[in-house]
């Protein structure tokens, strides 16, 4: 099928690998191919670690198992598509598949921007009310917000696969990414697209808008308990506690926000930026918030020193 063919509506769309080199897609094969097993290594042992090793069954652990399950998901969300296009040189994808990946993509996104909400919770409780914060951040209540977290992903993106069914494609139903996200199918439509820019805008003001606006104001009050503890060492033993929260946030926030300006204001740049600042908004936190966390986060790098060393031992 030619990509550039114009039908009344499309059965499927063309994914685009490097934008103009369609050539080099095979180059890009083996370092996604890295980026996706380390993505998969480095959150299993943080789910295996938190799971086996009993003194790291605390609220924070439990969190943190919530995003490194949620950074697999979004990471097997893009997995397909990336794998049709760069190892089998397939780009080809169909409509109804396309919207799923759709769904599951921006899903995911809202669930991990909910995620850090609630460990930015879980450290405003913990270091303004430390001796009861077992007892708030109960297994129920964890639960509670888990799927509080989740619930809230579905319902806000629930109806953006129907918005997209009911357009009309009568144009090119080339892609400018790897995977299928609202704003670059909608583009394609040839009618009015309001309804859909309108409602994305909502979502985006009133889910990681709002997130990271909860997530500020926590800091705040982070730092106005932590600035009133008498003691400099705990006041910085405090505030370490945060640092790899604080990187997660960024990992986050800091590429989405790269990705936003450059499709508002850098249509001028060449389509390889476009596709390699949408490409690392969605590959860069899964790949670096465990290593964060194994880094920054003594517990954890200690439990799998310990497992390393005990299987050298073994060896």
């Amino acid at each position: 099928m030619d990509p550039n063919t114009s039908h009344a509506t499309h059965h499927s769309f063309i994914l685009t690998g490097i934008p103009g080199m369609p050539d080099k897609n095979l180059w890009m094969a083996f370092p996604l191919g890295f980026l996706y097993t380390l993505t998969l290594l480095g959150n299993g042992t943080i789910l295996a670690v938190i799971k086996v090793d009993k003194s790291l069954h605390e609220p924070m652990y439990h969190f943190l198992s919530i995003l490194a399950l949620t950074d697999v998901s979004l990471s097997m969300s893009t997995l397909p598509s990336m794998l049709s296009i760069f190892w089998f040189n397939a780009p080809e994808i169909p409509f109804d598949a396309c919207i799923t990946q759709m769904f599951f993509i921006h899903g995911f996104g809202v669930v991990e921007s909910g995620v850090l909400v609630s460990m930015a919770f879980d450290r405003f409780v913990a270091i303004r009310d430390p001796l009861r914060y077992a007892s708030i951040l109960t297994h129920g209540v964890i639960s509670k917000i888990g799927v509080t977290v989740l619930t809230r992903a579905v319902c806000v993106v629930f109806p953006v696969p129907f918005l997209i069914k009911r357009l009309p494609f009568c144009r090119s139903n080339v892609l400018s990414h790897s995977y299928c996200l609202h704003q670059d199918a909608m583009r394609l439509a040839c009618t009015s697209t309001r309804v859909n820019s309108l409602y994305g805008l909502i979502i985006v003001i009133f889910t990681l808008g709002l997130d990271a606006l909860i997530i500020l104001l926590s800091y705040v009050l982070i730092l106005k308990t932590v600035l009133s503890i008498a003691s400099r060492t705990e006041r910085l033993k405090a505030l370490n506690t945060c640092l790899s929260h604080i990187c997660a946030v960024l990992l986050f926030y800091v590429p989405l926000i790269g990705v936003t300006m450059i499709h508002r204001f850098g249509k001028h740049l060449s389509p390889v930026v476009h596709a390699l600042m949408a490409n690392i908004y969605l590959l860069l936190p899964p790949v670096l918030n465990p290593i964060v966390y194994s880094v920054k986060t003594k517990q954890i790098r200690r439990r799998i020193i310990h497992v390393f060393q005990r299987t050298r031992c073994r060896a």
